[in-house]
């Protein structure tokens, strides 16, 4: 069998090397920046003894200070009446921090929050703003 094909022609090496080696240049991407400043409200199960809701508190206020943070206060307002029942509750344990943090472990804070089983309802806002 004859063919007509015409032979390819292959790159320079030297294109080839430049194309290989050349750099993308990467986004400059700030990962966790400075602290921010939040408010958190926390409705803890009433079913919860105080003992039970004294290792809540120090678990998230461990992890405030595990990730960079610091807590600047914590208020709390006790057993309430909520405005509706949640999970079948009709009161909960109210509970205020105010904290300094970055916006990184801020998120993860609100997944941990989130899969709780003790915690009813939270709300977590950047303050100051």
């Amino acid at each position: 069998m004859a063919s007509n094909s015409q032979p390819v022609q292959e790159a320079p090496k030297e294109a080839v090397a430049k194309e290989i080696t050349k750099e993308v240049a990467k986004p400059a991407v700030t990962v966790g920046g400075g602290l921010n400043s939040y408010e958190l409200v926390v409705i803890v199960t009433p079913e919860a003894t105080e003992e039970k809701l004294e290792t809540r508190l120090n678990s998230i206020s461990q992890y405030i200070a595990r990730h960079g943070g610091s807590a600047v206060s914590l208020d709390k307002w006790g057993k309430r009446r909520m405005a509706y029942p949640i999970k079948k509750f009709v009161e909960g344990n109210y509970v205020l921090f105010k904290f300094m943090l970055p916006p990184i472990a801020s998120r993860e804070l609100e997944n941990n929050l989130r899969i709780s089983e003790d915690v009813l309802r939270y709300l977590m806002v950047r303050a100051g703003e």
